[in-house]
């Protein structure tokens, strides 16, 4: 079943419908799991075993134009290397050369420097009063984080932040503008690698000019000077945004259910889960888009090859057929999987990263400011249609 009809309206970039989809969602997977948008010619689905197939069906759904709309639509060509934009067998490839970087025993090595970073932004503001849950540390951990990974110096973490902000940017109601985007325009980080050629270290820069591997034809070799760019662009990027998202829903949530937060307070071991139900319940990423590469029947209705379809990651993530009483925000939920990580050959390679630092973000936090309500009169929604979250979220503290 496929619904057109104007009763029923989802539009990603529609900011009324950002600010709370879940009753769309809802509506989406009862009465048109398989949803067409005219105006923007795209198919939607919205329940969790649609989602999943179409994060993983990747002779059907295809990541070669890219996880985001506007990219699909506008057919540009992407650099090698940019692995959201490719499907195996160079997709196999150059994960893999990313995914040394990223092991679990790696990320959890990093513990004590997250839990400094948490601590210089946060112990300046004991006794304040208020904080900003973004500004204050949803911009900075995170930044730090990655900064250090890159080999990025802190007087130019800033500016790398905010350059990968600026691309995600979008005027209100309207798609982003990918004509003249320069997202994986590496160039900007040619001065740290010229550096970093010369000055080996212990961090990713080094390891991708050092790293030998097996290409698509055969031959063993390095990354090109190119190469490297887009690889560091892309870790840049995609170690900024999300993690920053999720510290602002953190905040968001647990203001909205004190009595979880109490409990979080006194039971830290608890911290790890919530963590997992935050991610299920307010995903900083909503949904990712897929290509599709030949004729599919989905509910009864073919999608033809050649169509864009976005998977509802955040309406999987609450339909009822996956998760019990999957509207309700619960620390103690079993869940299993969810999908805000996406699912299969491009499930997210910064995961554990993003899972270590939220949970020693609320860990840190919860240390220092048990109790905080929103200052909802001063909280501002980011202004992006490729992840969902705060600008801004102020909260007075006890």
């Amino acid at each position: 079943m496929t619904t057109t009809t104007t009763d029923l309206y989802y539009d990603p970039y529609d900011r009324d419908i950002d600010a709370d989809p879940y009753p769309i969602y809802r509506r989406l997977r009862e009465e048109a799991p398989l949803y067409y948008n005219e105006p923007h010619d795209f198919y939607a689905v919205s329940r969790f075993e649609d989602v999943q197939r179409g994060l993983v069906d990747k002779e059907t759904f295809s990541s070669a134009r890219g996880s985001v709309l506007e990219f699909i639509k506008a057919d540009i060509e992407m650099p090698p290397g940019v692995v959201i934009f490719e499907d195996p067998p160079a997709h196999d490839i150059h994960r893999g050369l990313l995914s040394r970087v990223f092991t679990p025993r790696k990320m959890s090595a990093l513990e004590p420097k997250v839990r400094e970073f948490c601590a210089r932004a946060l112990d300046p503001l004991v006794g304040a009063g208020r904080f900003d849950f973004v500004a204050d540390l949803g911009a900075q951990m995170p930044m730090r984080t990655i900064g250090m990974l890159l080999g990025i110096p802190e007087t130019d973490q800033e500016t790398v932040r905010d350059r990968a902000d600026a691309h995600l940017r979008t005027e209100p109601g309207k798609p982003m503008d990918v004509t003249a985007d320069e997202m994986m325009d590496g160039s900007f980080f040619a001065e740290y690698i010229d550096w970093r050629a010369q000055h080996p270290s212990d961090d990713v820069m080094t390891e991708l000019l050092t790293a030998e591997f097996e290409d698509e034809t055969g031959t063993r070799r390095r990354l090109t000077r190119d190469e490297v760019l887009i690889y560091v662009s892309v870790v840049a990027g995609a170690g900024n945004e999300t993690t920053n998202r999720l510290i602002g829903w953190m905040g968001k949530v647990l203001a909205d259910h004190p009595d979880q937060r109490r409990e979080l307070f006194e039971d830290r071991s608890l911290v790890l889960n919530a963590i997992e139900e935050l991610l299920r319940f307010e995903p900083p990423t909503p949904h990712v888009a897929r290509y599709v590469a030949r004729d599919v029947d989905l509910h009864g209705t073919t999608v033809p090859g050649g169509s864009a379809l976005m998977c509802l990651s955040g309406s999987a993530n609450r339909d009822d057929r996956q998760y019990p009483d999957a509207e309700r925000f619960d620390i103690h939920r079993e869940m299993g999987q969810h999908l805000t990580f996406g699912y299969g050959i491009h499930f997210c390679l910064g995961a554990a990263l993003a899972r270590l630092e939220g949970r020693i973000a609320l860990d840190e936090v919860l240390t220092r400011f048990p109790e905080w309500d929103v200052d909802s009169e001063k909280a501002k929604r980011a202004p992006t249609s490729t992840v969902r979250g705060w600008e801004s979220l102020p909260v007075v503290t006890a």
